[in-house]
């Protein structure tokens, strides 16, 4: 298998032909231009602006006595720390989460407005919230919002001043293509949101399953829509879990523009209060950090690449040969891009902050909301006012002590920290180990291109230099003796995930191109689809499916909007197996569920399959290992009789796992002794893990690199009858 990625660069007849695939991606850098008119990360201060807590007391929201709250989805402007060319702050306009109050159609905002990241929400195990959402992207006249992120004109009109243009792509399958939908727009009836608690165990209808979405003031509502309050019964232990925008085919575009928050639940045990049975940290000694990567215009507005000439263009459309018709793509765009990696990097709205510190325990909560930028997190004592590693000492050693659901089964003792996107790492950071009035860096090792596995820098210059810093950390506020010093202990902690498994489900993930010839990563099985029941799930019998030969029981590579094959019995508890045959690391969210790592194996190929998987042409299968067969993709807007209008994928063939995995455990960075609903499925590599389905309902699975699940690396995951 290639480093990177494979992709077939076949047609469908072709594939239908079962002809062998002749060309791939070649391994590439990232151009490193962000181009004019963006700001340059070099210019921009390092460490020299507050961040925000997460935890602070005057940043949570603030629910009744009954548990109820609106929250609103609204425009806000907001510093970052950002300078324009002159070297004066410039402001960044956002889309935030607040607290609203006022009738339905007049609300007004409270508190601290709408922010970026949203004001966390604190929930006790066990006692549930009712949050009714509200989407107030409109104007003061209660007509929609425009977009705010846009891409850049190719001509510059003043210095930072371009012409924006929306980056949304209307050709992906989004809210507005549904069939039923078509007729709506953004100008008309604006931004579908739809929120969801990432990590929350939550029943289905108000879990945040992308076509539940619903635009300002509910005037559009999505197929799956069903209620304006969500309930969340909040029937688990202890845990960092978030809270992010979901709504189909625009998810990255919602949480880019700043549609995300903390969502932390205390139980007895851990109740954040200095008492605490476990002697953790608690606030001021406990912060929360969501870690993103971003892309600004001179004039502080976000800036999102979907255009010819933008970064990461050249790598997915015109390098790969991407044909985009002028009549759906004017001017070459907007499109959607295979990833996105930022050169500013930004915590808790904050680009480059520092936080001053005491010598003592500090518990931090690192949240890497990035599109699709894994982290590699270290950390180094530096003196007061360094912004590199010039004077450095380090790496320092640091305790994970949980991860994205809850505590971990024991202490890991460890200097680096890989953190996969969408993840949540709870750690204790000793600063009695640092010299009194130093700094400590924590610095990213992760490259700027799609991860493989491997976390060390690489020796290449990186794209984005910058990106190797994330935070400061300055060891400079005296020690309150008032408050004791104090050195967590975990409970003992039963198995992550009790139970056998009833069933070892094989599923995987592919790569392969849309109806444009641009990446599509998407989903499918490693097997032939049965439901709950064991019964065959077949491909429809219709002639978009028949007309390409897609008969018979599903299985392969499989856009979202076709029938459901991950169909687990209610109240049954599974192994999954999850393929990774594409050339880079994806990391696979499953709503509902928490679960438990159990381990990874290399994928065993067939002695006669090439390097990227596939049977020469003249050749045969020796029977001994996996291979892979072309397989079309019909897409949500394909037809019959038109190949130009399909997309190609692929099918394993005899999946065989041989060696076990030994170099992803803590000496590497991996830390997964936790309740997991994020794991990092290595390419050429099986992934293991195990979960209880114990409430019915359409819930979804997908890719967490946003780019990612919104083309279109996404399934429905439904749990028992009715799918």
């Amino acid at each position: 298998m290639v480093t990177r990625r494979s992709i077939l660069k076949a047609s469908v007849a072709a594939a239908i032909a079962g002809t062998v695939p002749g060309r791939y991606f070649i391994p590439q850098a990232y151009a490193a231009d962000s181009g004019p008119g963006l700001s340059d990360p070099t210019f921009q201060p390092k460490f020299s602006t507050p961040v925000p807590n997460a935890l602070d007391p005057g940043f949570l929201f603030d629910f009744d006595a009954d548990g109820e709250i609106r929250i609103g989805v609204g425009q806000s402007i907001q510093q970052t720390g950002l300078l324009n060319p002159s070297g004066s702050p410039t402001p960044t306009t956002v889309w935030g989460y607040g607290q609203v109050t006022g009738k339905p159609n007049k609300p007004r905002v409270r508190g601290l407005g709408y922010t970026w990241p949203g004001r966390t929400i604190v929930a006790q195990s066990g006692e549930p919230l009712e949050v009714r959402w509200e989407n107030l992207l409109v104007d003061n006249k209660g007509d929609p919002l425009p977009p705010i992120i846009t891409g850049k004109d190719n001509t510059l009109l003043g210095y930072g001043d371009y012409t924006g243009r929306s980056v949304i792509d209307e050709s992906l399958h989004w809210a507005y293509s549904l069939h039923g939908y078509t007729n709506y727009s953004i100008a008309d009836d604006g931004i579908p949101i739809v929120p969801h608690v990432h990590g929350g165990h939550t029943d289905f209808q108000y879990d945040g399953n992308p076509e539940f979405f619903f635009s300002p003031f509910w005037k559009v509502r999505g197929p799956q829509w069903l209620e304006k309050t969500y309930i969340y019964q909040n029937d688990q232990p202890a845990g960092t879990v978030w809270y992010h925008d979901h709504a189909l085919g625009i998810t990255r575009l919602n949480v880019y523009a700043g549609m995300a928050g903390f969502y932390i639940i205390r139980d007895d045990q851990d109740t954040g209060l200095p008492d605490n049975p476990l002697s953790l940290p608690a606030f001021p000694y406990e912060a929360a950090f969501a870690i993103q990567d971003k892309m600004f215009k001179d004039n502080g507005e976000l800036f999102y690449p979907a255009f010819p000439g933008d970064p990461f263009y050249d790598d997915f459309i015109t390098g790969e040969e991407a044909s985009l018709p002028a009549d759906i793509f004017p001017g070459g765009g907007p499109t959607g891009l295979a990833e996105f990696f930022g050169d500013h990097m930004v915590v808790n709205g904050a680009i480059w902050p520092y936080m001053e510190v005491e010598r003592r325990n500090y518990r931090l909560r690192f949240l890497n909301g990035c599109d699709s930028r894994f982290l590699a997190a270290q950390f180094f004592e530096v003196p007061l006012g360094a912004t590199d590693f010039s004077e450095a000492t380090g790496p320092l050693p640091f305790t994970v002590i949980g991860s994205d659901q809850g505590l971990a089964s024991a202490p890991t003792l460890v200097d680096t920290l890989l953190m996969e996107t969408g993840s949540r790492y709870d750690v204790i950071f000793d600063f009695k180990t640092v010299t009194p009035g130093k700094r400590v860096i924590m610095r990213n090792l992760g490259g700027d291109d799609p991860f493989g596995g491997g976390i060390l820098m690489p020796e290449d210059p990186r794209a984005f230099p910058e990106m190797e810093l994330i935070m400061a950390f300055d060891v400079v506020l005296p020690l309150d003796t008032a408050v004791p010093d104090v050195s967590p202990t975990l409970p003992a902690v039963a198995a992550i995930v009790p139970g056998t498994p009833t069933r070892v489900r094989k599923v995987a993930l592919f790569e392969g191109t849309d109806e444009f010839g641009r990446l599509q990563p998407l989903l499918g099985t490693a097997e032939p689809a049965t439901d709950y029941a064991g019964t065959p799930v077949y491909w429809p019998s219709t002639p978009e499916y028949l007309s390409v030969g897609l008969i018979g029981q599903m299985e392969g590579s499989i856009a979202w909007h076709s029938p459901t094959t991950e169909n687990p019995a209610l109240g049954s508890t599974e192994e999954w197996e999850v393929w990774n045959v594409t050339g880079d690391a994806h990391p696979v969210h499953l709503h509902l569920v928490h679960f438990e790592v159990i381990g990874r194996q290399m994928i065993v190929w067939d002695t006669n399959a090439d390097e990227d998987g596939f049977i020469p042409e003249g050749s045969s299968p020796a029977g001994n290992g996996t291979y892979l067969v072309p397989q079309p993709t019909v897409q949500h807007n394909s037809v019959a009789g038109d190949p130009d209008t399909y997309g190609q994928g692929f099918r394993i063939v005899n999946p065989l796992a041989g060696a076990v995995v030994n170099d992803t455990g803590p000496a590497d960075g991996y830390v997964e002794n936790a309740p997991k609903d994020m794991v990092t499925a290595l390419p050429n590599q099986v992934t293991r893990i195990k979960m209880t389905f114990d409430k019915p309902g359409r819930y979804v699975w997908h890719c967490h690199i946003l780019s990612h699940e919104d083309h279109e690396m996404m399934r429905v995951m439904h749990v028992g009858p009715g799918a």
